[in-house]
């Protein structure tokens, strides 16, 4: 009996593989499927429902329902029997629809006259694309034969939709798939816009035939795979054995357990023997396994479908051939498109790249950082797009917005080439200001640095008018490595920077890991707000031999040469203390040896917590110079996590009593005659550095491309007058003073 079934089928599968390989539009294919459905499964009705847009499903074909309803019929993601099964990705199965909760008579298709349904999802690793359904005149549940022959059909559908088998054309209503233009509002990673062609970081492994024709030829594919897929992870986890525990060797087991799952290895041989080829069969059950693990209420299962999704991944590129690299050549203007991606596998990229689009990713995490570096536009949070983007696709990046235009219209091309167009002549504008000084109509002057982090930044830094680099961070060389670097490494790296900064200032900012910067050899702290847990001068004063062995590597990169060393997150003035000693026994240790000196050790802090601003005289006195880290403190201060985007721009920096906070440091600072800069985000947008400016902050810290914008404004107003207008401000209560500040410029 069960051969029979097979049998069947795979007579069913041979039909749909015929089908798909047949001449004929999308409308023709989805018509005869059904039929061929219908009759095999001795059903009175087949219908295909397909999503029009991410909440619509729309039916697309039928056997059996009124042919006028084609097209017609539409229902929202969740409405009725059919758009449960598409908001759930679980099969409903029942012998009397109308009484099912959430039934939606649809009078127009004439199914009152079939109570029998069952609906499975047509669905690909988690895309969904539609609805399978079939329904008779039997008052009856369909057994779990049934239900599991009909999700493998569904299967196949999945793969022929994306080999695009049914796409629309001009002759029917079917939607056109990765044709239509889509507009994806993400976040801001990084500002500035490009237009270019999507380079997918990790193409799609695509499933050129679907249905097996020989089930045991099929089956021993699969099982070469999973030897082979097993020896892999084998590999992995006696390398990672040799580094030692942690939580990289939990993660490994997992794979382990996976690979050698002997249930999932046999449902794998089951689809095959219903008429699925090897590698259809393994994206049948990662799509089902994604439909059970997505829905389940333990964060550790939702952490395990990763987990899987990567295995099954892997175990469809060795089936299919078809790695990382599939020889698919890279556009001339590449816009790299990843639901996310380290900073190493950026950086590999370089310089090539015009812009990056993740459906990920934060605002401080690696890629942003790296992306900064970079100096190109990143936008995050842009949700499915790695689902819809083919690469070669036009696309715009709007990293000023966050937004995201694929395959856009002409009339939206040419606003954006022109926004492009403006930003260009505004910089050469710029440049002409490059060796000219940041001075007001009043004789004020700024002064102008960089933040950097990688040898890449360098070049900006004379390019720019840079006056020096006021943050430079070093964790960037240890996050692109799979172990801790070595400090000759660092050593020579620090030489480097400050060789190309030819005598200007850089100011080496400690290890600044923790929160969103998890290095790839450190066990990952399980924190509820990590933020504000163990990272930055906390971890180098609980790990002192990797702050020890920094330190030791920027005082011998600096031999003869001034050093500027600042520890970041610092919170209380104990903090400071302990690394400053540690720093000044790391100096004694290398006089000691007899190496030769830096000409010169200033040593400062960021100030990144609201505590700090409040310290004893004595920690400003200690200090060489203070560095408000902005990005931190505003969100510190407003208690409005800058990863959460539903809070972080809901606080305006230019807020009264934010800026009565930067007041009293710029008063700590001069009491103490310590040098204050300002270093985050807001120091480049050109108010917000004036504003700064007329609150008595003298330098300014930012991305290079920041630095003409700023200095233009400043050299077109005054900044005494500019003062007198934002302590009016403030001194009448208002609680927010852009306005008059945005208006006072107008006047100018």
């Amino acid at each position: 009996m069960q051969d029979r079934k097979d049998q069947d089928s795979r007579t069913l599968l041979k039909r749909l593989k015929d089908i798909l390989s047949a001449a004929g539009g999308g409308q023709d294919r989805l018509d005869q499927i059904t039929h061929n459905i219908a009759d095999s499964m001795r059903t009175q009705v087949c219908s295909i429902y397909l999503f029009r847009d991410a909440e619509t499903l729309e039916l697309s074909a039928t056997e059996g329902l009124r042919a006028e309803s084609v097209h017609r019929t539409r229902l929202r993601l969740g409405e009725g029997l059919v758009g449960r099964v598409a908001r759930t990705g679980r099969f409903v199965n029942t012998g009397n629809a109308p009484s099912e909760p959430g039934f939606r008579f649809m009078p127009e298709t004439g199914e009152e006259v079939f109570p029998s349904f069952l609906g499975v999802p047509i669905q690909r690793v988690g895309e969904k694309l539609g609805v399978l359904v079939v329904q008779s005149r039997d008052a009856r549940q369909f057994s779990e034969d049934e239900v599991y022959g009909l999700e493998v059909v569904a299967m196949v559908l999945a793969e022929m939709t994306e080999l695009g088998a049914f796409k629309g054309s001009q002759m029917d209503n079917l939607p056109l798939v990765h044709r239509f233009p889509q507009m994806f509002r993400g976040s801001t990673g990084q500002e500035g816009v490009s237009e270019g062609n999507v380079w997918l970081h990790e193409p799609r492994v695509v499933v050129a035939n679907p249905v097996g024709d020989d089930p045991e030829k099929e089956q021993a594919r699969l099982h070469a795979g999973v030897e082979r897929l097993r020896e892999t992870v084998d590999t992995m986890f006696a390398a990672a054995a040799m580094v030692g525990d942690g939580e990289h060797m939990e993660v490994l087991e997992t794979y382990k357990m996976f690979a050698h799952s002997r249930s999932w290895l046999k449902r794998m041989e089951e689809d095959i023997l219903l008429g699925l080829s090897a590698e259809a069969a393994v994206e049948k059950e990662q799509s089902s396994a994604r439909s059970r693990l997505e829905l389940a209420a333990d964060p550790y299962l939702r952490d395990r479908l990763h987990d899987l999704d990567d295995l099954s991944n892997r175990l469809l590129r060795i089936l299919t051939g078809q790695g990382v690299d599939t020889g698919a050549e890279m556009p001339a203007n590449p816009i790299l498109v990843a639901r996310n991606i380290g900073p190493a596998e950026l950086l590999e990229y370089g310089r090539k790249l015009k812009g990056v689009v993740l459906e990920e990713g934060s605002v401080g995490s690696h890629a942003a950082i790296v992306a900064r570096a970079l100096a190109i536009p990143l936008v995050i949070h842009a949700a499915r797009i790695t689902t819809e983007a083919l690469n070669g696709d036009s696309v715009l990046v709007d990293g000023d917005q966050g937004i995201v235009h694929l395959r856009p219209e002409e009339s939206v091309a040419a606003a954006f080439r022109d926004k492009i167009a403006m930003q260009a002549e505004a910089q050469s504008r710029y440049a002409s200001l490059r060796d000219l000084p940041a001075t007001g109509t009043c004789g004020e002057t700024v002064q102008l640095y960089m933040n950097a982090g990688l040898m890449a930044d360098l070049p900006s830094l004379e390019g720019s008018g840079a006056e020096g680099v006021g943050l430079f961070r070093t964790e960037l060389q240890f996050l692109i490595r799979n172990h801790v670097p070595r400090r000759s490494e660092l050593a020579a790296l620090y030489r480097r920077v400050l060789d190309n900064a030819h005598e200007k200032p850089v100011m080496f900012r400690t290890l600044d890991i923790g929160s969103d910067k998890v290095l790839p050899y450190m066990k990952p702290q399980d924190e509820p707000n990590p933020a504000m847990g163990w990272r930055a001068i906390r971890v180098g004063l609980d790990k002192r031999g990797v702050l020890r062995m920094q330190l030791q590597a920027l005082i011998r990169a600096a031999v003869g040469r001034p050093l500027h060393v600042m520890f970041p997150f610092v919170a209380d003035i104990t903090e400071y203390d302990a690394a400053y000693r540690i720093l000044m026994q790391e100096v004694a240790r290398e006089q000691r040896l007899g190496h030769d000196m830096p000409s010169d050790i200033r040593v400062g802090t960021m100030l990144e917590t609201p505590s700090l601003a409040f310290a004893p005289k004595r920690f400003f006195e200690m200090c060489d110079f203070v560095s408000i880290g902005g990005n931190d403190l505003k969100q510190f201060f407003f208690a409005a996590d800058r990863e959460n985007e539903r809070v972080r721009r809901r606080y305006d920096t230019l807020n009264s009593s934010f800026l009565m906070l930067l007041k009293q440091i710029v008063a700590r600072c001069e009491d103490a005659r310590v040098p204050l800069s300002f270093c985050g985000e807001d120091a480049g947008r050109p108010i917000e550095a004036l504003t700064f400016a007329a609150l008595g902050i003298r330098r300014l810290s930012m991305r290079p491309a920041s630095i003409g914008p700023v200095k233009h404004l400043i050299r077109h107003v005054s900044i005494t007058e500019l003062a007198q207008v934002v302590d009016e401000a403030l001194d009448s209560g208002m609680p927010n003073i852009r306005r008059p500040v945005t208006e006072w410029l107008a006047r100018q």
